[in-house]
């Protein structure tokens, strides 16, 4: 057999107009409810002949507004003119979601820029291969320095052609890579310094990293 359901308790007479007064107070019901509405949400506190006549009351005394909605009346708390938005606030308003739409769009492209540049970089060289690159290159750099030097003083021996052209070759040949990863490395720093958070410096970033060790 089934457990018999809990009759709600009724409320005295003179607590039913203050219940149905706070229930349509209520910032969340500021939509208009008939009688039967009313009754049923409030769990049969009050019945729906109560609530009824105490709304009708309510009218009358304009503490409540009422309008006819089909076969049945429905009523709503009254409104406060202070409480409207002018139109000026609504455009203001709607100026303000256009404007958060746009830097939503913005804020999503900059994001799938940035996922689909770091993809790339980690599909050629990582952070530590970047980094023994930069040395490898700098030891060559001092290197070639010092073969310099040594031209200027007199000291080098005489280059054959075909010595010449093999340097000319992996000169060229470097100088295209450090282009490149230099490129790479502009529009990585472009894209990161747009996301840093607020107070961090490229500058900081490096240091963290051990860049510019």
């Amino acid at each position: 057999m089934a457990p018999r359901k809990e009759k709600a308790e009724k409320v005295s007479a003179d607590e039913a107009a203050d219940t149905i007064l706070n229930y349509l107070r209520s910032s969340l019901r500021s939509r208009p409810y008939s009688a039967t509405d009313i009754s049923a949400n409030l769990h049969n506190k009050v019945t729906k002949a109560a609530a009824a006549k105490i709304l009708k009351d309510l009218h009358e005394r304009k503490e409540i507004e009422g309008r006819a909605a089909g076969k049945q009346i429905v009523y709503h708390t009254v409104q406060n003119p202070n409480d409207a938005i002018s139109p000026e606030q609504l455009s203001a308003m709607d100026a303000q979601i256009t404007q958060l739409r746009t830097d939503t769009v913005a804020a999503q492209a900059t994001a799938k820029t940035l996922r689909s540049t770091l993809s790339s970089l980690n599909s050629t060289l990582s952070t530590s291969d970047l980094v023994s690159s930069v040395s490898t290159l700098e030891a060559e750099r001092q290197d070639i320095l010092a073969r310099l030097e040594n031209l200027k003083e007199g000291n080098a021996k005489k280059v054959t052609k075909t010595e010449r052209d093999a340097v000319d070759k992996e000169w060229v040949k470097w100088k295209d890579v450090a282009g490149r990863r230099e490129k790479i490395s502009n529009e990585m720093w472009k894209l990161i310094e747009d996301v840093l958070p607020e107070g961090v410096t490229k500058g900081e970033l490096r240091e963290s990293l051990g860049l510019d060790e």
